[in-house]
């Protein structure tokens, strides 16, 4: 199944799906629970396009490289291009389509060992795949994006939970930071980070994913592949 950029009304929207510009280490319990550092400022990476997949497709990774990891993320879309080394945060607010949430899969094992090595993270992070995406809630219909909570179940139980205030670095600093280093164009994507609570996928795992505003939630289901 190809990946396009759909909207929750189900409409195909006129972006060709781009990079996916990733958050790491954003929320400090989630680096604690990893014994990793916390970053002074926001630790970037990205994930080609191909590693995009509609939610709704089973999950999938390469087995012989270990286990995967699930971590739940609030997705931002770009529909306006951002490349402002210094953009107001009217510039890069408006340079957002809409919101959604997404799993960035990560190879654990093979993280590790990269890390050790002192290596990119690439081949954990960034497999065919590893960006399942949730389709799009228009930027208008969410309100306060310091005001959301984000939830993942699986097969019936709470396994990552926590509200985007919690985040070190917002959704603005993230924008902003992400246009110094990239040019964001229409179609990419930027993932925030991901909350305590990661762990393993199994085979058969049911998913489902929960975003809760002030006034509307939102939800997705995928499963991992029997």
């Amino acid at each position: 199944m190809s990946y396009q950029h759909k909207d929750i009304y189900g409409r195909v929207l006129p972006f060709t799906p781009g990079k996916v510009v990733c958050a790491g280490r954003n929320y400090r319990a989630h680096v604690e629970e990893l014994g990793n550092q916390v970053p002074k400022h926001p630790l970037l990476f990205i994930k080609p396009a191909s590693a995009l997949q509609p939610m709704t497709q089973p999950i999938q990774w390469p087995q012989v490289l270990g286990s995967c990891h699930h971590e739940i993320e609030l997705s931002l879309l770009i529909g306006r291009s951002l490349s402002d080394p210094n953009p107001t945060a009217k510039q890069a607010m408006s340079s957002v389509w809409g919101y959604s949430l997404g799993l960035d899969l990560t190879l654990r094992d093979e993280q590790e060992k990269l890390k050790i090595q002192g290596h990119p993270w690439e081949r954990a992070k960034a497999f065919a795949g590893s960006a399942p995406m949730g389709s799009f809630i228009p930027a208008s219909e969410i309100g306060s994006v310091r005001d959301l909570q984000l939830e993942l179940q699986i097969n019936g139980g709470v396994r990552q939970a926590a509200e985007t205030k919690s985040m070190m670095f917002n959704v603005l600093e993230l924008l902003c930071e992400a246009a110094t280093i990239f040019t964001l164009q229409p179609g990419d994507i930027l993932m925030t980070g991901t909350p305590a609570g990661v762990g393993a996928l199994r085979r058969g795992d049911e998913l489902h994913l929960q975003l809760q505003g002030a006034e509307k939630h939102w939800s997705w289901k995928t499963r991992v592949a029997g």
